[in-house]
């Protein structure tokens, strides 16, 4: 399994950016999947979460700024980023949203910055 985070690169306070997330394993159709955020010395962190049926969840900090969304049938999944601030800086991850984990690819770097 392979998975490939991009689309993250520096935007302003106030901007946006979309992620998407392509992943090669057919597993992707009938998983939750979401996306993660770490900074350096802290812990990675769940931003927001999409089940196989598109319910939608999201930390508290990203609600109503952040959309989550999925394309089941070119298995890639994407994150619409709005207002964007600078603590919302961080490597961006994708991922499975329960254990087991597939391996974690390298991220994608967003920096929200004037």
């Amino acid at each position: 399994v392979q998975l490939q985070a991009s689309g993250g690169g520096l935007v302003q306070p106030g901007g946006s950016l979309k992620l998407s997330c392509a992943q090669s394993n057919s597993g992707f159709r009938i998983s939750s999947m979401a996306w993660y955020r770490q900074t350096p010395g802290e812990e990675r962190e769940f931003v927001a979460g999409i089940t196989s049926g598109g319910t939608p969840s999201y930390v508290d900090s990203v609600k109503g700024r952040f959309t989550i969304s999925r394309d089941r049938v070119e298995t890639t999944m994407y994150l619409q980023m709005n207002d964007l601030k600078p603590e919302d800086t961080a490597l961006y991850y994708c991922n499975r949203r329960y254990t087991p984990y597939y391996p974690w690819g390298q991220g994608t770097l967003v920096t929200v910055s004037s």
